[in-house]
């Protein structure tokens, strides 16, 4: 098995002007005449990673790579409070996707992504099946209400010590009610002291649920720049607070809408964050995906997760 390649330069990059005064960061890189794939970040609000187009084989693949509104190099960007978030939702992210495909001149793309970046891709192929050739994801997510109560909640069972700091940052009247709804108060402060405060403390609890699994690595969200971790928290607040702008239990229910796209489905059986029964209720939804469950593997992944998603990737060159 290859790879992962050797980190490769895009040939191509730019901003795209997407409307309501966005204008989103792409690249391209490989072979423009090769395979058609996109790589949907993280986060919501984490931006692209140049690395992750190392699991595809350059000579094959033409792979595309972009911010989501709000992070990375788009504009404007979130970490700046005078950025609206009005219009940064799930459907215009779908939206931005279809008009980069259009501006590059693709007719079907290979979408692969983990995370958030998962439960982007869902919606866009349930929105565009046409466009799509074939579906790799790893991590899988939906973000419904369960998902969301489980990582900032449930979660605490395993680990109450950095749940309760987690909780007792926000004001005591907000303790009980929607923790999710109330740091995206903060983070949308107009106060430069609040705002960078519960990042801080919002990035702590995803640390230690990552930091608690078998090969989980601690300060895996709060080790990045400031601005990064500002745009990254507030854009995640703000989604998560809003179910992610999608009916609960959406992207489940519609997974009839992929019928005949083939799909490639990877999850650590030790994930803390989004536990294996997310992708095992997609795949039984969704007689086109394939499920490969790698045991010792957590939410940030392992060598037999990184072997996994080559060989996924490899399958649709």
């Amino acid at each position: 098995m290859p790879g992962p390649y050797p980190l490769y330069e895009p040939y191509a990059q730019g901003l795209l002007d997407v409307g309501d005064g966005q204008r989103m960061h792409w690249n391209a890189s490989g072979d423009p005449t090769g395979t058609p794939a996109v790589v949907v970040h993280g986060g919501p609000g984490s931006g692209h990673n140049p690395r992750a187009r190392r699991y595809f084989d350059p000579e094959r693949y033409h792979v595309v790579q972009f911010d989501q509104r709000g992070c990375g190099q788009s504009l404007p960007h979130a970490a700046d409070p005078s950025t609206g978030m009005e219009h940064n939702t799930t459907g215009h992210l779908i939206a931005d996707m279809e008009r980069l495909r259009e501006h590059l001149g693709i007719d079907k793309w290979l979408l692969y992504g983990g995370s958030w970046g998962s439960t982007l891709i869902l919606a866009y192929a349930q929105a565009h099946p046409d466009r799509v050739s074939g579906i790799v994801l790893c991590g899988v997510t939906t973000t419904d209400a369960d998902e969301l109560d489980w990582l900032y909640r449930g979660v605490s069972r395993l680990i109450p010590g950095p749940w309760e700091e987690f909780r007792d940052f926000l004001p005591a009247a907000d303790r009980d009610g929607d923790l999710l709804a109330a740091y995206s108060r903060l983070l949308d402060s107009p106060d430069e002291t609040v705002r960078r405060a519960a990042a801080n403390a919002w990035a702590a609890w995803e640390d230690a649920v990552i930091s608690h699994e078998a090969l989980g690595k601690p300060n895996a969200y709060s080790d990045r720049p400031s601005d990064a971790l500002m745009a990254f928290t507030r854009i995640t607040a703000h989604y998560f607070a809003r179910g992610a702008f999608l009916e609960d239990g959406q992207l489940l229910r519609d997974a009839g809408r992929l019928a005949g796209i083939p799909a490639e489905l990877i999850h650590g059986r030790l994930d803390l964050g989004a536990p294996l029964g997310i992708a095992w209720k997609l795949a039984k939804a969704w007689p086109d995906a394939r499920l490969t469950v790698v045991d010792e593997s957590g939410h940030t992944g392992s060598p037999r997760m990184t072997e996994a998603v080559l060989a996924a990737i490899e399958r649709f060159a």
